[in-house]
């Protein structure tokens, strides 16, 4: 019997998507109240984390998206500032695949920027080689709320929207994704309208990925993907990060019920559709993700244990934590080359 323990030891474990406390950001190299922090990273033996730049939508005009630029630029200012040693903990600030394979070989933590919102490039898409510039390896499109670059999900009533603002992209959100492809950053689909989803699927050049989103076949939310969804990301080795979100996990119960067999049940379901290739692993722990069994970054060995009882051997195992979004990221990064 695989032991899950050693297994997890042996893996690069990485988590695609983490937010950090704004504006007031604890130290992260010591004990903290967040649900991440580099001690927990370290007791949990997880590896790498994608840490995001988290915009919330506000207006559509020059002067909130400007205020965003300035919020995102700052946050990443943030994530950088975590390559350091203290505290008897070294981070490296890690912006390719095979800087996050140096660091894991050299056993230090992997500090992986990104940026959720495109709303905080406004209308100026030079911003987005500046953001390739602070080390962004990935930008989600959009969040809860359409903005200048496509149609959310979640359109927020409270600003105005419809179901609908362009119908999926925008003609700005389809030269987005075209610079993205230029620049080497992954394209996040998560939060996207199902239109939008697809056409970026379709726009872009290098296989994107939903880096934390589940399964809508077992639980019917607007933040999951479907069938097509799904089968449109195999057809282009695309990627979906299952997350650790409650209410995207389970529709029915209380939220705390969820669990990690909740969780391994969407990447049973993802790897059953679509195959294995397609299918991670993300949190969204200090952005409102966290379950029973997987309630910080402390207890990711949890996950490992409940796919090891599912079957899954060693290099599954790799291939979920880790090993696929770093296949996303070579193709986006061999695309910008």
């Amino acid at each position: 019997m695989t032991d899950a323990a050693a297994l997890h030891r042996a893996t690069l474990t990485l988590d695609s998507h983490i937010d950090i406390p704004w504006p007031h950001s604890p130290d992260p190299f010591g004990p903290t109240a967040r649900h991440v922090d580099l001690p927990k990273m370290r007791q949990g033996g997880l590896d790498a984390g994608c840490f995001v730049a988290f915009i919330p939508q506000s207006a559509r005009t020059p002067a909130q998206c400007d205020e965003a630029w300035a919020r995102a630029v700052a946050m990443l200012e943030t994530i950088r500032g975590m390559d350091a040693t203290r505290l008897g903990i070294t981070a490296r600030l890690c912006t390719t695949a095979d800087a996050i394979q140096s660091a894991h070989a050299d056993g230090v933590l992997a500090i992986v920027p990104a940026v959720e919102n495109g709303h905080a490039i406004g209308e100026d898409l030079g911003r987005l080689a500046q953001l390739r510039a602070l080390g962004v390896t990935y930008i989600t499109l959009t969040h809860n709320g359409h903005n200048l670059l496509a149609d959310s999900a979640n359109p927020r009533r409270d600003l105005g929207d419809g179901e609908t603002l362009h119908g999926g992209l925008s003609p700005l959100g389809h030269q987005a994704v075209a610079e993205m492809n230029r620049l080497g950053i992954m394209v996040d689909v998560s939060h996207l309208s199902r239109q939008s989803m697809l056409q970026a699927v379709q726009q872009s050049r290098s296989p994107v990925v939903a880096t934390h989103s589940c399964v809508a076949a077992l639980c019917n939310h607007p933040r999951n993907l479907d069938d097509m969804q799904l089968d449109a990301l195999r057809d282009t080795e695309g990627l979906v990060q299952i997350t650790a979100m409650p209410p995207f996990l389970r529709a029915r119960g209380r939220a705390e019920d969820t669990s990690v067999a909740d969780f391994c049940n969407h990447i049973d379901y993802v790897v059953r559709r679509i195959g294995m290739a397609h299918c991670g692993i993300s949190s969204d722990f200090d952005g409102g993700g966290a379950i029973t069994g997987w309630a910080d970054a402390s207890q990711s060995l949890a996950v490992t244990e409940e796919l090891v009882a599912r079957g899954y051997g060693h290099s599954e195992v790799g291939a979920l934590w880790g090993g696929n979004f770093l296949r996303v990221m070579r193709a986006a990064e061999a695309v910008a080359g």
